[in-house]
């Protein structure tokens, strides 16, 4: 509570403003009354605070392949911006982020900045930043300048020092896919173990029927071209499948623990 102090107005008498205010009539006169203190009660004002809006709608731009770009609108949630709520947030490790990410589980990521830092333009992609489109969404001509910035011309006239080496492997970096597997060399290089390591033998994990298919399926489509061949390797490490943003699996091998002992 707020109190000041008003002087007291006797029966019958009246302020000079309320005396104005009653010779012109547009409003009746009031008269104040005094507590015995001497003092008048005010009650606070409530305050009326601007809340920000609790989402905001965003122009996006969506990519398909081989359909043209197209902009729609998405409302999106405003994250908390005092630092109470945010430190009260719940956290999230990056390898579950990931996850997330990858299986589409994140409807939005937000990127806290100071407030003295410029605005951040979410979504905004320029015609010619190819780097910031999928490589599907590339016209074919992108693609073609891309595959020429990496040939063998290319990597010696910048004189770029992978290109001996690269050179020296030529036969696993062919121009094209060959039809066959080239003919059987046996054991060319051997990465020594850690001492007191064994051989890395890792139990396959069960995988969903999506999965098993996928991986069933390309290696028999490469068995049949005749490009790949039964390993000779007493290594064994876990396989499983990973969907790409394009759509489609990644098949990635789990080799952690063959890692750990080299």
């Amino acid at each position: 509570m707020v109190e000041t102090e008003f002087p007291c107005l006797e029966e019958g008498e009246v302020s000079s403003s309320e005396t104005s205010a009653s010779s012109s009539g547009s409003r009746r006169l009031r008269k104040s009354k005094c507590n015995r203190s001497g003092r008048r009660r005010l009650r606070r004002r409530s305050t009326v605070v601007d809340q920000a809006p609790s989402s905001e709608i965003l122009n996006v731009v969506e990519y398909s392949d081989g359909s043209p770009n197209q902009v729609r609108a998405i409302e999106v949630a405003n994250p908390p911006t005092d630092a109470a709520t945010i430190t009260q947030l719940p956290g999230l490790s990056w390898k579950h982020f990931l996850r997330d990410l990858k299986a589409g589980e994140i409807e939005q990521v937000c990127l806290l900045t100071g407030s003295d830092q410029p605005d951040v333009l979410a979504n905004a992609v320029s015609n010619d930043a190819s780097s910031s489109r999928p490589k599907a969404a590339e016209p074919k001509s992108f693609r073609e300048a891309r595959f020429a910035a990496q040939s063998w011309q290319a990597l010696q006239d910048s004189n770029n020092p992978v290109y001996s080496l690269a050179r020296e492997f030529e036969d696993i970096f062919p121009e094209k896919i060959p039809a066959e597997l080239p003919a059987e060399r046996g054991v060319r290089h051997e990465i020594d173990l850690v001492p007191g390591s064994k051989y890395c033998v890792t139990r396959q994990w069960p995988l969903p029927r999506d999965q098993v298919q996928a991986i069933d399926d390309f290696f028999e489509g490469r068995r049949k071209a005749g490009h790949v061949r039964e390993s000779i390797s007493p290594h064994s490490s876990p396989t499983f499948c990973v969907k790409k943003a394009t759509g489609g699996w990644r098949i990635v091998h789990a080799f952690n623990k063959l890692n750990d002992a080299t």
